[in-house]
C-alpha cells in the first residue's frame, strides 16, 4: 500500500508538471476517436441491417411453394415472434374488355413486420405512410393497372371470382422482389379475401413468404429449430444472399467501418509509444535516485507500471465519455441523411473502446517502461549510462498480437486482419532496412553539401536507429490516412460506377425471337437505353462429372439453392462486360459444348476447370465442359447469369429473349403499349428496389464521409503528439548550437530540412505500403478492382513534407525564440 502510495504522489506530481500532458492527451484521443467509431459504427450497422430487413419486411422470411407446418408458427409464438405472411402468385385481370397480367399479392393483417407501405390516391403529390396493408374487400393497385384496364379510384376490379374496391394506388412496398412471383404490375388484396376469389388451385403456381420479427436471440434460435425440418423447395431468406446488390454493398461499408477503426488503433499505438519513450527518458535519473536508495528492478517496474495502470483507467474513462458525446454529435450532424429511426447505443461498444484503450497504452508503452528497470545506479554520477532496451520486439510482439485480436474482435473479419497488419508489419521491416540502408550510404553526401544542408541532414545521421523509427512512425500514420481516404474514394467511385443515374430499373423476358429485333426498335425508338438481348433457356444442373448433384452439394449453400430449381442458360461468343475471369480462358471459338460458370457457384459446388456437367432441359439431357470460372457484379442491375455456354451448345433447345432497360418515371405508360403489342412478354420493374438501394447507398456514403474526417482530424492531432514525443534531444542540441553562435535563421533552415527530410522519406514509404495494404485487400477481402493510383505517389510525399515539416518546426519554435539558458534549465 506504501509503494501504491508513492505511485499516486509521483503520478501527482508529474502531471502537475506538465509532464504526461502529452501522453494523456494521446491517449483520450484514442480512446476517444476508437469508442466514438466504434460506437458509431455499431449504431449504423444495426441501423442499416434494421433498414435492410425492410427489404424482407422482417427479420426473418421463410419462403415455401405451399403453406408450412403448423408447428413452426406455434415455435414462433412460443419464442414471442410476430408473424405475418404474404402469398404472391401471377393472375389476369379483365375490365371493359382489356386485359393485364397482374402479380397479385394477399396481406395478413399484420403485414409489414418491418418497414411500411406508400399510397396516394387521386392525388398523385401526396403520398401517405401506413403500416398495414388493403382492408378486406379493397385493393390497393399500381397507378399502370388504372390506366391498362381504364378504371378509376372507387371503381371495381374481380380477381376471379371476388369483386373488390380500388381504394388506393400503392407507391412503395418494402419487400417488391424482382422474381416470377412479383410480376408488374402489382395488386394488394387483403389475405382474407384470397379463398373468396377462388383463384388458387391445385397445381397454381403460387408462393407464400412466412415472415417473422422480434428478438435477435429468439429469431436464432427459431432459424437453427427451423433450418433442419426445411424440404429442398423451401429455405430461410437472408438479406446478404437473397439481396446480392444490397448485401455486398452492405458488407463493403461494414468493411470500411472496420478498416476506419484499425486506422486510429495503429496511429493511437504509435502516439503512445513515443510519448511514453520521452517520458521514461526524462525520469532515468530519478530511477537512478531511486536504485540508490534500494528499490529493486521489480519494484521499480511496479511503480512506473502502477501509475501507467491509473493513468489508462482515468483517461479511458474520460475518452469512453468524450466518444460517447462524439458519436452522438456525428449522428446529429448527420440527423438528415440517415434513417429516422437509429439504433441505441450499445453498452459493448463502449467497452470494447475502453478494452481498446488499455490495451493500447499496456502494450505499446510497456517497452519503453521496461528500459527504468534497467537504469544502473552508477547513473548518478555517469549521465551518459542510458539502460539497454529488455525484450522490446518480444513485447512490442505481444501488443500488435493484442491488437490484431481486437482488431479481428471488431471487424469480425481475419483476412482484413491479416491483410492490415501481416502486409503492413512485413512492409515496414523490409522498408525499414531499406531506410536505414539510405541513411547510412547518404553520409558519403556530407562533404558535398551546404552547412545547412549538412547540418539538416546530420540531424537524421546521428542516431540512425531512432531516424528509422521516426520515419517509420510517421509512415505510418500517413499510411492510416492515405487508406482512409484512398480506400473510402474507391468504395463510393465503385458504388457510383455500378449504379449509375440510368442504371437498369426494368426486365424484359419470354420475348419470342421473331419479336427480338422489332422490340430492341421500340425502345431505340422511344430513345430508352437497354443492355445486350441474352438467349435464354430454362434448364437444371443435375450432375457432375457423372455424380448426381446432390450428393455433392452441401445444406444451406448457394449450390443448394442453384439446383433445386431451374437456372436461365444462355450463350454469347463476347464475354459480358461486367464479367471477368479468374479462371481458364474465354472462349475464342465457336466450338459447342464448353461452358462458364460464376465463381461462388463454383467453390460452392467444387467446379472445377475441365469439369462436366449434365443439364436437363425439358425431358432431354445435354453436357459441356467448363472452359472458365467468371467473377461478376450482382449489384449492376443488368442481366447476369450463372451459366454461360459457347455458341451452339443450346441451338437444339427452344429460347426466349431477356434484356434490361432504363425507363423513366414519365414513361411508364409506355409498358402499357409494349404489353399490349407483346402480349407474352413479361416486365419486371425492379425501380422501386433500386430507388432503395441507392438510398441506403447514399446513407452510407455519408456515413463513411464523416468517419474519414473524424480519422483524419484524431490522426492528424495524434501526429502533433508523435513530434512532440522526440523533440527533447533536437531541443537540447538546438540550445547548445546557440551557445556556440549558431542564430535562429540557420537553425530554423536546419530543423526545416531536417523535419522535411523525414516528411519526404515517410511520404514515400507510404505510398509503397498503402499501395500494397491496397492490393491485397481489394484482390483478397473487399473483392474490388485494383488499379495504381500514381496520383499518390506526388501528393503523399508533398504532404509528408508539409505536416511533419511543420508539426517539427512548430515543436522545437522554443530553442529559437528561448535563450539557450532558459532552455538548458527547463531540460
Amino acid at each position: 500500500m506504501t509503494r501504491f502510495n508513492l505511485a499516486l504522489r509521483l503520478l501527482w506530481r508529474d502531471s502537475r508538471s506538465g509532464e504526461l500532458t502529452i501522453l494523456i492527451l494521446a491517449l483520450i484521443i484514442a480512446v476517444t476517436s476508437s469508442t466514438a467509431i466504434s460506437l458509431f459504427a455499431d449504431r449504423l450497422q444495426r441501423t442499416m441491417t434494421t433498414q435492410a430487413a425492410e427489404f424482407l419486411a422482417a427479420d426473418l422470411a421463410i419462403t415455401s411453394p405451399a403453406p408450412i407446418p403448423p408447428e413452426w408458427l406455434a415455435k414462433a409464438s412460443e419464442l414471442n415472434l410476430a408473424q405475418a405472411q404474404t402469398v404472391e402468385f401471377s393472375s389476369v385481370l379483365i375490365e371493359h374488355d382489356e386485359l393485364l397480367l397482374a402479380a397479385i399479392k394477399a396481406v395478413s393483417s399484420a403485414y409489414p413486420l418491418r418497414g411500411f407501405l406508400k399510397t396516394t390516391t387521386s392525388d398523385y403529390s401526396t403520398e401517405t405512410t401506413v403500416h398495414s396493408g388493403p382492408k378486406p374487400g379493397t385493393a390497393w393497385v399500381e397507378k399502370r393497372i388504372l390506366s391498362a384496364l381504364n378504371v378509376n379510384l372507387g371503381d371495381a376490379i374481380t380477381v376471379g371470382d371476388k369483386k373488390l374496391t380500388v381504394s388506393h394506388i400503392i407507391t412503395y412496398e418494402p419487400d417488391k422482389r424482382g422474381d416470377f412471383y412479383s410480376f408488374s404490375p402489382r395488386m394488394m388484396i387483403n389475405a382474407d379475401d384470397l379463398q373468396a376469389t377462388g383463384v388458387l388451385q391445385p397445381g397454381s403456381r403460387v408462393h407464400y413468404f412466412f415472415q417473422f420479427s422480434g428478438d435477435s436471440k429468439a429469431l436464432a434460435e427459431f432459424s437453427r429449430w427451423v433450418k433442419p425440418q426445411l424440404n429442398p423447395s423451401q429455405r430461410i431468406m437472408d438479406i446478404h444472399e437473397d439481396r446480392p446488390e444490397l448485401g455486398s454493398a452492405l458488407e463493403r461499408a461494414e468493411r470500411y467501418l472496420g478498416l476506419s477503426s484499425i486506422v486510429v488503433i495503429l496511429i493511437s499505438g504509435v502516439a503512445i509509444a513515443m510519448a511514453t519513450r520521452r517520458y521514461t527518458e526524462r525520469h532515468f535519473n530519478a530511477t537512478a535516485i531511486l536504485r540508490c536508495l534500494g528499490c529493486k528492478q521489480n519494484e521499480i517496474l511496479w511503480l512506473y507500471g502502477s501509475q501507467f495502470v491509473v493513468l489508462g483507467l482515468l483517461a479511458s474513462a474520460i475518452g469512453c465519455v468524450l466518444g460517447w458525446f462524439a458519436q452522438q454529435g456525428l449522428f446529429h450532424l448527420l440527423r438528415s441523411l440517415l434513417p429516422q429511426q437509429v439504433a441505441d447505443p450499445g453498452l459493448l461498444a463502449v467497452f470494447f473502446g475502453f478494452i481498446i484503450g488499455m490495451a493500447v497504452l499496456l502494450g505499446f508503452a510497456l517497452p519503453p517502461l521496461l528500459r527504468l528497470k534497467k537504469v544502473p545506479p552508477l547513473r548518478v554520477l555517469r549521465r551518459e549510462l542510458e539502460p539497454l532496451p529488455s525484450s522490446a520486439w518480444l513485447i512490442y510482439g505481444l501488443a500488435i498480437g493484442i491488437i490484431g485480436v481486437l482488431i479481428w474482435r471488431y471487424t469480425d473479419d481475419l483476412k482484413m486482419t491479416a491483410a492490415i497488419v501481416g502486409v503492413g508489419l512485413v512492409a515496414l521491416l523490409l522498408l525499414g532496412l531499406l531506410v536505414y540502408a539510405l541513411l547510412r550510404f547518404s553520409r558519403r553526401l556530407l562533404p558535398h553539401l551546404g552547412l545547412t544542408w549538412r547540418f539538416g541532414l546530420q540531424g537524421l545521421l546521428k542516431n540512425s536507429r531512432g531516424s528509422v523509427g521516426q520515419i517509420l512512425a510517421f509512415c505510418i500514420t500517413l499510411v492510416a490516412m492515405v487508406l482512409s481516404f484512398t480506400v473510402r474514394t474507391d468504395l463510393i467511385n465503385d458504388w457510383h460506377k455500378q449504379l449509375p443515374a440510368n442504371a437498369p430499373n426494368h426486365f424484359a423476358l419470354n420475348i419470342f425471337p421473331e419479336q427480338q429485333q422489332s422490340f430492341q426498335q421500340d425502345l431505340q425508338q422511344q430513345q430508352i437505353n437497354g443492355s445486350r438481348f441474352y438467349p435464354v433457356v430454362r434448364g437444371r444442373l443435375v450432375a457432375i462429372n457423372n455424380t448426381p448433384v446432390q450428393q455433392i452439394v452441401s445444406k444451406d449453400s448457394q449450390g443448394e439453392s442453384a439446383t433445386h430449381r431451374e437456372l436461365s442458360l444462355t450463350w454469347t461468343r463476347e464475354l459480358p462486360e461486367d464479367n471477368k475471369i479468374t479462371a481458364g480462358n474465354w472462349w475464342a471459338d465457336t466450338q459447342a459444348g464448353q461452358v462458364s460458370v460464376e465463381q461462388k457457384l463454383a467453390n460452392s459446388l467444387k467446379i472445377k476447370l475441365g469439369d462436366q456437367l449434365t443439364f436437363t432441359v425439358g425431358s432431354q439431357q445435354f453436357m459441356a465442359v467448363v472452359a472458365s470460372i467468371r467473377e461478376l457484379q450482382w449489384d449492376t442491375m443488368k442481366p447476369n447469369f450463372y451459366m454461360i455456354f459457347s455458341p451452339g451448345t443450346l441451338d437444339a433447345f427452344p429460347s426466349t429473349f431477356l434484356t434490361s432497360f432504363y425507363l423513366p418515371e414519365s414513361q411508364k405508360d409506355f409498358l402499357n403499349v409494349l404489353i399490349k403489342k407483346y402480349p407474352s412478354t413479361t416486365l419486371l420493374e425492379v425501380d422501386l428496389i433500386l430507388r432503395q438501394f441507392q438510398t441506403i447507398l447514399s446513407q452510407l456514403t455519408a456515413a463513411i464521409n464523416y468517419l474519414l474526417y473524424f480519422a483524419l482530424m484524431a490522426g492528424f492531432t495524434v501526429l502533433f503528439a508523435a513530434v512532440y514525443a522526440t523533440l527533447d534531444s533536437r531541443i537540447h542540441e538546438g540550445a547548445l548550437m546557440r551557445t556556440l553562435g549558431a542564430n535562429r535563421l540557420f537553425l530554423r533552415k536546419t530543423h526545416i530540412i531536417e523535419f522535411s527530410l523525414l516528411g519526404l522519406i515517410a511520404g514515400v514509404l507510404a505510398v509503397i505500403i498503402s499501395e500494397a495494404i491496397r492490393y491485397t485487400l481489394y484482390t483478397h477481402v473487399m473483392h474490388m478492382d485494383y488499379y495504381a493510383n500514381y496520383s499518390l505517389w506526388a501528393i503523399v510525399p508533398l504532404i509528408g513534407i508539409l505536416f511533419v515539416g511543420l508539426a517539427g518546426c512548430w515543436g522545437v519554435r522554443n530553442v529559437v525564440n528561448k535563450s539557450p539558458l532558459q532552455v538548458l534549465r527547463e531540460l
